[in-house]
């Protein structure tokens, strides 16, 4: 059990990194994934691997099922939870974790995220879908620091840069 979440977190961060824009519900799902591996130990001191994975599946699935019935309000709720982790994601890396700060960190990350995701939507999410898959990733991956950030940079820019090219070729149209 405990080899297979990172198995699912690569697989689901190399699709979200490359096609996040294209499979918006798969996108939604994998936030409420990585949101659900997080936030199981917010709930439930120490939880088993077992626990943890089930929690990030609900979560995961209840995003798809968001993304497919309610766009607006998945797109929201996808805003919020990716900005969310990635500002407590942020909050850990450039200052000492404060658990007393967390859910502060997390609730304004999540406001910014849900409102950058409503108004902007297709770029706010090839760089939200390209962060959270290089993160899926490169939480995996176990490198000295300065490695770690080198492989999370380019891999955001790899999903940034193949998905804004598939973007300009659907709005780019043949004229008859």
């Amino acid at each position: 059990m405990n080899m297979s979440l990172p198995i699912i977190s690569v697989v689901i961060g190399v699709i979200v990194l490359l096609f996040g824009r294209k499979l918006f519900w798969l996108c939604v799902a994998a936030i409420g994934f990585a949101a659900g591996v997080e936030l199981a130990p917010q709930f439930v001191h120490e939880p088993s691997a077992l626990l943890a994975l089930t929690f990030a599946i609900v979560l995961g699935f209840v995003g798809a099922l968001l993304a497919l019935f309610l766009q607006k309000l998945a797109i929201a709720l996808a805003g919020f939870l990716a900005g969310g982790k990635l500002a407590v994601a942020l909050m850990v890396a450039f200052f000492v974790h404060q658990s007393q700060t967390y859910w502060l960190t997390f609730l304004i990350g999540g406001v910014i995220g849900a409102l950058l995701l409503l108004m902007l939507f297709d770029w706010a999410l090839i760089v939200i879908s390209s962060l959270l898959g290089a993160y899926l990733i490169s939480g995996v991956v176990s490198l000295p620091a300065a490695g770690g950030v080198l492989l999370f940079a380019g891999l955001v820019v790899c999903g940034i840069l193949v998905q804004a090219a598939s973007l300009r070729r659907t709005r780019v149209a043949p004229i008859d």
